[in-house]
């Protein structure tokens, strides 16, 4: 409903507008990486790139250029979709939406299909490429840790019907180690309460 891909059953979905006044600008990872397999994944990039009216033809390979080596693919840039791994492939799919200045990024479970290491990876990738831009992202997981290790609030849901069942606020220190992190008294505990309400909200609704 916030990229405007389904319809609202009921109430309202604002985004608020920049301060020129214009509509913000929505990008979108889903699961599936979407990347077009006829094209390199140097072009991959660049193509949204050229079709984005604020940004200048002149700075594509740029930024393009600037992307890839955030996600440590300059070497590989000519490679199609195909001849890559899955996580290579989230990678590209990261530095696009990026590289594309959005003003919000919406992650819809994007790492589901990628093994430890690669996700262990991409969260080290992903709050690095956060910490530098300070794009709002609003991610999609079910995996708690996954949540607690990125997020800066966290909104849990309820089952049939998802309606917010609570909304936390990870007061844990950045910048953030995805490893060392779950060492922290904090993260551990939160973890532990989140998890709780999840397991109460099955007891509810499938005893």
């Amino acid at each position: 409903m916030i990229a405007g891909l389904d319809e609202k059953t009921h109430g309202d979905c604002h985004i608020a507008k920049k301060q020129n006044g214009s509509t913000s600008e929505i990008g979108m990872i889903f699961q599936e990486h979407g990347l077009f397999p006829w094209m390199s994944l140097r072009k991959n990039i660049g193509f949204i790139l050229e079709n984005n009216p604020r940004i200048k033809r002149n700075e594509v390979e740029t930024i393009t250029t600037h992307y890839l080596e955030k996600v440590g693919l300059e070497q590989h840039a000519q490679l199609y979709p195909h001849q890559v791994s899955g996580g290579m492939k989230q990678r590209i799919s990261i530095a696009r939406s990026f590289a594309n200045d959005s003003d919000v990024l919406l992650m819809d479970e994007p790492f589901v299909f990628l093994d430890f290491q690669a996700r262990l990876l991409i969260h080290e990738l992903l709050i690095n490429i956060w910490r530098e831009t300070q794009k709002t992202i609003l991610f999609v997981t079910h995996d708690v840790e996954e949540a607690v290790v990125l997020a800066d609030r966290i909104i849990v849901l309820t089952a049939h019907p998802g309606q917010i069942r609570q909304i936390e606020t990870v007061n844990i220190k950045r910048p953030r180690d995805s490893i060392n992190i779950k060492k922290d008294p904090a993260f551990i505990e939160l973890v532990s309460q989140l998890t709780q309400e999840i397991k109460t909200d099955i007891q509810i609704n499938y005893s």
